[in-house]
């Protein structure tokens, strides 16, 4: 193997680090006190180190020797191709990066860069079973009952039979997909335009002229794709007036994919009964937004795809694409910068 110094940019575990440099050859370098301090188990964010002037500057001295970026660099990412010389990889810890390359001006640099596809795929798969259960099921009635102590037997709709429309069919929308279609819904799925799509649990396959012929046909609506030039408004206020008076919106793809604002409207006239939602068009969520006032929405502060698991599995891929990246064959999760993902 390839002798590479290998920097990692956010807090992993110990044993993480030491599977890293049982499949390195050269250099290792990770130093958690000069990196940001996760708030959570598997943040790649954290809080940003209060740093002396000395420790910044070792910081930076550390940093221009990688070759190779486990995460993205904390401080200044859009300057890394500049401060760091000999950088050829950066593995990100996030699948939706485009809008972050796009800001930093990285998807410019040349520089090669893996996602983490795939890494989310089933708690986000899982997070958007709950969403439409959570309704379907009719929970906030049980709840709401539940507070008034009131005993009356009900009727409630199932899962399985419903339709589900999964917009984007990458390792997310699949999984999604599959997960799904096991329970007994019939799975429809937005695919990319000009590409082609064999999906298993997918009954269906259509495309962007088909979106809103589809959108009243559906009981249930999972945004699972990247947010791009084109998918950016994707669902405006035309699409979701279009949706059954029971559909259900789960959102894990990107606030931006859907307008919040037509969306939140149809939410308090009633005109959709429910939105489970991960991503917001700003965040974190404003505390005055409406939404969080809504009994017909789930919110969560984008954390949906984070798992107590989630940096194991973010070491697997990354030792996996380093055995790749030295024996010169292709990687998994290149980042293309004309698609955005």
């Amino acid at each position: 193997m390839t002798e590479l110094t290998i920097v990692i940019g956010s807090f992993l575990e110990k044993d993480q680090v030491e599977r890293i440099e049982a499949h390195s050859a050269g250099r290792v370098i990770y130093e958690p006190d000069l990196l940001p301090v996760p708030r959570y188990p598997s943040d790649h964010t954290g809080k940003s180190p209060d740093l002396s002037a000395r420790d910044r500057e070792r910081w930076k001295a550390l940093a221009a020797t990688a070759d190779v970026f486990f995460d993205f660099d904390w401080y200044e990412p859009a300057t890394m191709p500049q401060r760091c010389p000999r950088l050829r990889w950066i593995q990100a810890t996030s699948a939706g990066i485009g809008g972050f390359m796009r800001r930093t001006g990285l998807d410019a640099s040349g520089v090669t860069v893996t996602t983490a596809a795939g890494i989310h795929a089933v708690p986000l798969s899982e997070f958007a079973l709950m969403g439409a259960l959570h309704f379907v099921k009719g929970v906030p009635q049980l709840r709401e009952r539940q507070r008034a102590r009131h005993w009356e037997r009900y009727t409630t709709r199932q899962l399985a039979g419903l339709r589900v429309l999964v917009i984007g069919l990458g390792g997310i929308g699949r999984k999604v997909a599959q997960s799904y279609a096991a329970l007994g819904v019939d799975v429809w799925g937005l695919g990319r335009d000009g590409q082609n799509y064999e999906v298993p649990a997918v009954s269906r396959v259509i495309y962007r002229a088909d979106l809103n012929e589809a959108l009243p046909q559906v009981d249930l609506l999972v945004l699972a794709c990247p947010l791009t030039a084109e998918t950016e408004g994707m669902i405006g206020a035309e699409q979701i007036g279009l949706l059954k008076p029971d559909a259900v919106v789960v959102n894990i793809a990107r606030g931006p994919v859907i307008d919040q604002a037509a969306l939140t409207a149809a939410l308090r006239d009633g005109r959709i009964a429910g939105a489970c939602l991960d991503v917001f068009a700003v965040e974190p969520l404003p505390s005055d937004d409406p939404l969080w006032g809504l009994d017909n929405v789930i919110l969560s502060p984008h954390s949906a795809s984070t798992v107590v698991t989630e940096n194991a599995a973010l070491v697997d891929l990354f030792v996996d694409n380093l055995g790749r990246f030295s024996a010169g064959v292709p990687m998994r999760n290149l980042y293309d910068p004309a698609r955005g993902y």
